[in-house]
């Protein structure tokens, strides 16, 4: 599925480097499940699309700077985290998740792959204690309004990239409540997967959610 030189969305390309770790996930993953239930089995046979493919989309909106720093909360077996860290070798990822059983999959598949830019943390976001970062990104951990609180307070108020620091949401189904509860204090834009992989139904009623604070807002960051 994974090409060197294959275009995976529009402006993205596969190094043979990447190509290379991409593949070698499965394989990973399909060792670690049948010892620990990381990935639900019931859609394994379409890992790659439901988990690696989904995870890299964020990169379809947002490709990361070198020397910037991006924390996975709740990232569970690794996504987003790990494909992401895979296209973006100069980024520091933190991966975090209260789940310890989780967390050491994580960090075994990092080591597997040599992704020396891949820090596993065993942690609630509201209790984990690390430097500011440049994005916080997740899929669907809960709903956005519960997630923005625990999550902003880790956003550094120093952007270096052409959007504004802020949150990556991997979610699915109908958002426009979700949006709507937290539009008054944050600036919100969604993108539906579906234009980025035509075809799959799997992504038709996903989106890419960004989320950013409103300037008012900046010196909270929070809901009130």
């Amino acid at each position: 599925m994974f090409r060197a030189g294959g275009e995976i969305f529009a402006g993205l390309t596969l190094s043979e480097q990447e190509a290379d770790l991409l593949g070698r996930l499965k394989p990973l993953y399909t060792e670690w499940n049948a010892k620990i239930n990381v990935v639900s089995r019931k859609d394994f046979d379409a890992f790659e699309e439901r988990h690696v493919l989904h995870s890299m989309c964020l990169a379809s909106i947002q490709r990361f700077r070198p020397g910037s720093r991006i924390l996975d909360v709740g990232t569970g077996g690794g996504f987003p985290g790990i494909p992401l860290a895979i296209l973006h070798p100069e980024v520091t990822f933190i991966l975090c998740d209260s789940i310890g059983k989780k967390i050491k999959v994580v960090a075994a598949v990092a080591a597997a792959l040599g992704l020396k830019n891949v820090q596993a943390v065993q942690s609630r976001a509201e209790s984990l204690s690390i430097e500011p970062v440049d994005f916080v990104i997740s899929r669907a951990v809960t709903r956005l309004n519960q997630f923005i609180p625990f999550a902003a307070p880790h956003l550094s108020a120093h952007s270096v990239h052409e959007r504004e620091n802020g949150i990556l949401y991997l979610k699915g189904g109908d958002l426009a409540e979700e949006l709507s509860e937290v539009k008054h204090h944050w600036s919100v834009e969604q993108f539906p997967i579906q234009k980025l992989v035509p075809g799959s139904p799997f992504f038709e009623t996903k989106s890419i959610v960004y989320a950013q604070p409103k300037k008012v807002d900046k010196k909270e960051r929070n809901l009130r």
